[in-house]
């Protein structure tokens, strides 16, 4: 019932857990964080699967017996017995089958990494950036709710509230699944608090979410950055205006810039610079490939450009429409308390769907 290609791949996993469990038992594999984690990772993305194909052997063991049954036995009390078994077996491992299908549909390869995200408040100017702090929120209490960490990387605040730019990473299992189809522009439909007249008003925030790559995931050479300190500007903590430890990384090939000053060090800057242009240079060539791609199938979720209008969040009709899917919310307010799960739950359902089409 289940196709020799699809028996072939799923047997290939059960023999690649095997030989996972094998070196996370290793002394030596048990010392190395690094190794330990991306073990972790490669086992957590196809644990459901296993799982899944467990339950469909057992399915085909007592369906086969079934249909032994009916060969062998002579009593007509046996016969039909046999014939219900297996009469109750064929729809559960009809199921089963279209689940693995989905299950087999190939990964992002990113979607096991953690996730450095990035909102900047857009058009509207002080509103703009007061939905950007929204957001922040928002995703802080999604993370939490998954049992994730969230961990504030640059924050430039707003005299007005909320943020101009902030970036956080999420860390834990399967971050950037979770978040990836956050990328571009978020719209806000509300009435400020600065207006008089109860007119509602449109701002947007745009949100960045970028893959935490691993240095030996992306090949930089060390030749094509220029890196350099300078004095951090704005409010900060001690070193402000002190020491030259905000740090500027420059990849002149892409002219991609990233600049940290809100570490407690130089050091500590530096770190966090190379964490964001990894990501962002991985993140370049991705979209250079996915261009590449489109040509010959165009993605209906979309290309995660932060110009490309995702969502609206209407606050006087408690509405959150999603324009990619054709989803609309009559519940911006629990949406905004975190709870997206109805959200991402439905983007998912369409990359499979999409993933199904393209097999």
């Amino acid at each position: 019932m289940i196709e020799k290609g699809m028996k072939e791949r799923l047997e290939a996993m059960k023999k690649r857990d095997i030989d996972i469990n094998e070196q996370m038992m290793d002394p030596a594999v048990l010392s190395d964080r690094k190794t330990m984690s991306r073990l972790g990772k490669e086992k957590a993305s196809y644990e459901k699967t296993l799982a899944v194909y467990e339950k469909f052997l057992e399915a085909e063991s007592f369906y086969n017996q079934a249909i032994e049954m009916i060969e062998v036995a002579t009593e007509p009390e046996m016969v039909e017995l046999a014939e219900m078994e297996k009469e109750e077996y064929e729809p559960i491992l009809a199921q089963l089958i279209e689940q693995l299908k989905i299950e087999l549909i190939p990964k992002d390869p990113s979607d096991s990494h953690d996730a450095l995200i990035e909102i900047r408040g857009a058009a509207g100017g002080d509103e703009g950036n007061i939905f950007a702090g929204d957001l922040f929120r928002m995703y802080s209490k999604y993370a939490e709710s998954l049992g994730y960490s969230v961990n504030v990387l640059e924050a430039s605040v707003s005299d007005a509230g909320g943020y101009s730019m902030i970036s956080f990473e999420v860390k834990g299992t399967e971050p950037y699944r979770h978040f990836k189809f956050e990328s571009g522009a978020h719209r806000v439909q509300r009435v400020p608090k600065t207006e008089t007249q109860g007119r509602v008003h449109t701002s947007t925030a745009t949100v960045l979410v970028l893959v935490d790559v691993e240095e030996d995931e992306v090949e930089i050479n060390p030749n094509d950055l220029v890196i350099e300190t300078h004095r951090a500007t704005g409010a900060g903590g001690q070193h402000i205006n002190k020491t030259d430890s905000a740090v500027r990384i420059t990849h002149t090939p892409t002219g991609i810039s990233v600049n940290c000053q809100d570490g407690r060090s130089q050091h500590d800057n530096k770190d966090k610079a190379m964490r964001l242009i990894r990501a962002r240079i991985f993140e370049h060539h991705k979209a250079e490939q996915a261009a590449k791609e489109s040509e010959i199938r165009q993605s209906k979720i979309g290309s995660g450009d932060r110009s490309e209008k995702i969502r609206t969040y209407n606050y006087p009709q408690n509405r959150v429409s999603d324009h990619r899917i054709g989803l609309t919310l009559q519940k911006l307010d629990i949406i905004m308390d975190g709870k997206l799960d109805e959200i991402i739950d439905a983007l998912w359902a369409q990359e499979q769907k999409e993933g199904l089409e393209g097999a």
